[in-house]
């Protein structure tokens, strides 16, 4: 049993629509044992990942919730009824206070510790930077000094910087 579908039976013993007992009947898929039709497909949760370049420069940030100095992408979830390039143009503005270009495709990542598949932007973005109550500090880092990391978003700045000719040193987490 994954981790997924186990957490979802641990957390939900039964039906949301007839109140008959969950099962397992096959790997990672909760359905109904009562026979009404529910199945919790647990399906992942689409975010967006940005590469925000600001003067020239990447801007890497640090979320209030994160422990440790870590500094990573510019992301947020994807609301009901928006796009996934809206989503990218919306949390630059909403986290750094800044004005995205029409952002640029990089890729889409499977990112299976969380439940979410990352899509990937780049966007040039003007402005004065101002962070949200989300995040407490960032840099802004030469793409050429950028350093990637073997995860998620890390993959998006990866081909980000491949594109630009420049092969970035991977950091271990």
């Amino acid at each position: 049993m994954s981790m997924v579908s186990g957490g979802f039976l641990k957390k939900y013993k039964y039906c949301p629509m007839c109140a008959a007992p969950l099962i397992e009947r096959v790997a990672d898929r909760i359905e109904c044992g009562g026979g009404c039709g529910f199945v919790n497909y647990d399906n992942p949760t689409p975010v967006a990942a940005v590469v925000v370049e600001y003067q020239g420069k990447i801007v890497l940030a640090h979320n209030r919730a994160w422990r440790g100095a870590f500094n990573g992408l510019i992301t947020g979830f994807v609301d009901h009824g928006e796009g996934a390039a809206e989503c990218a143009v919306r949390e630059v503005k909403e986290e750094l206070d800044l004005d995205a270009q029409p952002p640029t495709l990089i890729g889409v990542y499977p990112f299976a510790q969380m439940n979410q598949i990352i899509v990937g932007y780049h966007v040039h973005a003007t402005g004065s930077i101002t962070l949200n109550d989300e995040l407490d500090s960032y840099v802004l880092v030469p793409p050429q000094a950028c350093r990637v990391w073997p995860s998620g978003t890390g993959f998006a700045l990866r081909d980000w910087l491949r594109g630009q000719g420049l092969e970035p040193e991977m950091i271990k987490l």
